[in-house]
């Protein structure tokens, strides 16, 4: 049971220059922050209802007011089309993946906005004008069916990636339905494989098994809704008869336990291994074996990457040993998988495959036929190589990529049947090229480049850095008109996120250049601690009860955009979704003078509750859990929702969500809006009745999503 927290310990208010004089307590907060003190203190608990008439009226009076003030706005059309335009164009560059000896992509666009899944050889994509077989049409489906289907991947069985199970989600949430297909007659498996919507992960054991994580019943999913038991499923048997290979707990953090079978170049299965979450980012993994899952000793952080020649391949999010060998946090290591079971002696020489220096980062690891492959982040930007094992020395050979500087590189896909690899290379004002790599010479071919969207003569883009508060140098982009005076009357949005160890790269947006670069604005990225920018060690310094240090960070970039005269305040707006939605809540009520605009999308914000909603609880590891009195005290310290506060000057944001998101509940957002509404500050909110977390059902509606974006950025920046 927890213990009450005396309202002393918390009433901190962080003001400009950082941590200032305490100020008296919001007038929600309560003295007792145990759960059901908070519960009880909230006068908008209501709104996380998911439906109702007293809900649908909220939902509805609000979405009518951003009808008025951004869908009645005069550019709301141009901006609609112009992103429309973009987001379906058919000179698009796909993101393909090697598929049953070819290439497969699934393909969105005007004539078929759910989409089709399309297979074609190798030799048929390098055309300009490939011609696509098509293998599955969502459009056609989901008419069929009367359903509204989003695609969310397919899972083939190597070799000839025949037999497949299609993911299927309504409306875009992450919950699915399973089923098999067989992509040779195009038409689902009667009587095949096929599971009801849960969040569920699966894969191919043999052409008549499948592993399973699922709902099985009662006290099989974790508090957060993940299931933490594997079953091996064979073909004409039902879920509940399946014998288990693998149990965690129902009290595991984290996504749930996934099962992985990693396999060789010609499709025979090397290893199968179970990955347990026990929070948000410390784990437990173990083998099959005849007999039953042997436990691996590996660090409890880590990335696990596959097999290669009978060594696991995985990134250590922690300092770790074996043998004699300390592996550095943020290497890249390859271990022999009978070490790893304890069955043989450590070896003699070091596992390490890549260490980065104290500005790289691995960023995305892929295992080919023969070698191992790696997108690198150096100071954020972007470098790719394969490691070749050379038993010999004891060691792996290095070999670099032919890639443009000053870009980002996206590892698309590789595969174990050959060492061919997809990659992208984009920038800020540089539109993405799509190139085939050979990872043995490191020489590429240009297969796609897509044409510009906007015209990026106009735009510059330079790498500077801020100082925090605590003397730590945070990177940052800025990309702003070439002619822009250091006056401050540059309308700028500042882009951030700063969790998950997830990096926050260049890129090139169309949408984004086309409807706000295009008409004078400029937009900075931050690269903050939270992120993956530099590795582990960069994510972890701002974690749970560190997290200020990441609010500092952005205030900081923040600042010294406006000290050096790119923007103002009163030109200076900011976005963030998801984790960046704590992220954007949290700067306008630490630093309201700073902004006048945010836009906080799909977003976390209620820390002292978010463990209650629905896949809260697996981001404990993130954020710390408010059920803790401990972790309580320092959550409530900066929680927007319990934060907000009279008489502060906070800016009219912009708060939009959506009700099938099923990973970060619209509760957050609507009671925020409805809090910042009760002390008169007329937030614009918009609730949208599908797309969930991902927002990729529908380029229509994200086109929409878009435009109310810069409509309203717009609106306050540049009127």
């Amino acid at each position: 049971m927890s213990r009450s927290i005396p309202i002393a310990c918390l009433a901190l208010c962080l003001a400009a220059a950082g941590h200032a004089a305490a100020q008296p307590a919001p007038p929600h907060l309560p003295d007792d922050l145990s759960p059901a003190a908070v519960a009880a203190a909230d006068d908008f608990l209501w709104l996380e209802a998911m439906r109702g008439e007293r809900v649908q009226a909220f939902v509805d009076a609000a979405n009518a007011e951003v009808a008025r003030e951004l869908e009645g706005d005069p550019r709301f059309e141009t901006f609609r089309r112009e992103a429309y335009a973009v987001l379906s164009a058919g000179d698009r560059v796909p993101s393909p993946r090697f598929e049953a000896g070819g290439v497969s992509v699934f393909w969105q666009d005007a004539q078929h906005p759910k989409g089709q899944w399309r297979r074609a050889s190798l030799d048929a994509f390098r055309a300009p004008d490939t011609a696509w077989e098509t293998v599955l049409d969502l459009d056609a489906l989901a008419a069929e069916a009367g359903r509204d289907w989003v695609w969310k991947g397919a899972d083939c069985l190597p070799p000839d990636a025949r037999r497949c199970l299609v993911h299927l989600s309504i409306g875009g949430q992450d919950a699915v339905e399973v089923r098999e297909y067989d992509a040779i007659e195009r038409r689902f498996v009667a009587g095949g494989f096929h599971l009801p919507e849960g969040k569920q992960r699966t894969a191919w054991l043999d052409a008549d098994t499948i592993l399973v994580a699922a709902d099985f019943g009662p006290g099989s999913l974790t508090e957060s809704g993940y299931p933490h038991s594997v079953r091996a499923l064979s073909r004409g048997q039902r879920p509940e008869e399946a014998p288990e290979r693998f149990r965690g707990s129902a009290g595991d953090g984290g996504y749930g336990v996934t099962p992985s079978v990693f396999r060789g170049p010609d499709g025979a299965v090397e290893a199968v291994v179970f990955h347990r979450p026990l929070d948000t980012y410390r784990s437990l993994s173990a083998q099959w074996r005849e007999g039953g899952a042997v436990p691996l000793a590996l660090p409890e952080r880590v990335d696990l990457h596959g097999v290669l020649d009978g060594r696991l391949v995985f990134t250590a999010n922690a300092p770790w040993r074996l043998g004699a060998h300390e592996v550095p946090r943020g290497a890249l290591v390859a271990a022999d998988l009978a070490v790893l079971r304890g069955e043989a002696p450590p070896p003699e020489a070091s596992p390490v495959v890549f260490a980065p220096g104290p500005r790289e980062a691995v960023a995305a690891v892929a295992i080919t036929r023969t070698r191992v492959v790696v997108s690198l982040l150096d100071n954020v930007n972007g470098a790719l190589r394969s490691f070749a094992p050379d038993d010999d020395a004891g060691g792996w050979r290095a070999q670099a990529f032919e890639v443009p500087g000053n870009a980002a590189i996206t590892l698309v896909h590789a595969t174990r049947a050959h060492d061919r690899v997809f990659h992208l290379a984009q920038g800020f004002l540089l539109p993405p090229t799509l190139l085939l790599a050979d990872a043995g010479s490191g020489e590429a071919e240009a297969l796609r480049r897509s044409p510009p969207r906007f015209d990026a003569s106009t735009h510059r883009v330079e790498q500077r850095e801020a100082v925090s508060r605590d003397g730590t140098r945070v990177p940052y982009f800025l990309v702003a008109p070439r002619d822009a005076p250091a006056d401050g009357s540059t309308p700028t949005i500042l882009f951030g996120y700063g969790g998950g160890n997830i990096p926050i790269l260049p890129q090139y947006a169309g949408q984004l250049g086309a409807l706000w670069l295009s008409r004078g604005g400029a937009y900075a990225l931050a690269n903050i601690r939270g992120g993956g920018e530099f590795g582990p060690g960069w994510h972890q310094a701002a974690i749970q009860g560190h997290r200020q240090r990441g609010f500092d960070d952005f205030a900081a970039v923040a600042q010294d955009l406006v000290d050096s005269g790119a923007t103002s305040p009163r030109r200076l707006g900011i976005y963030g979704r998801s984790n960046g939605g704590v992220l954007t809540s949290v700067s306008i009520t630490q630093r309201p003078g700073l902004f006048r605009a945010a836009v906080i999308e799909s977003p976390v914000i209620d820390m002292l509750r978010y463990t209650e909603l629905s896949a809260g609880a697996s981001w404990a590891g993130e954020y710390g859990d408010p059920r803790k009195p401990e972790d309580a005290a320092y959550l409530a310290r900066y929680s927007a929702y319990q934060q907000v506060r009279p008489d502060a000057g906070y800016p009219r944001v912009y708060i939009t969500t959506n009700l099938l998101d099923d990973r970060v509940h619209p509760g957050h957002a609507r009671k925020f809006a409805a809090r910042l509404a009760r002390y008169g500050y007329a937030p614009l909110y918009f609730e949208d009745a599908s797309g969930g977390h991902s927002y990729d059902a529908d380029p229509a509606a994200n086109a929409r999503r878009w435009a109310r974006h810069y409509v309203y950025f717009s609106q306050r920046l540049m009127d």
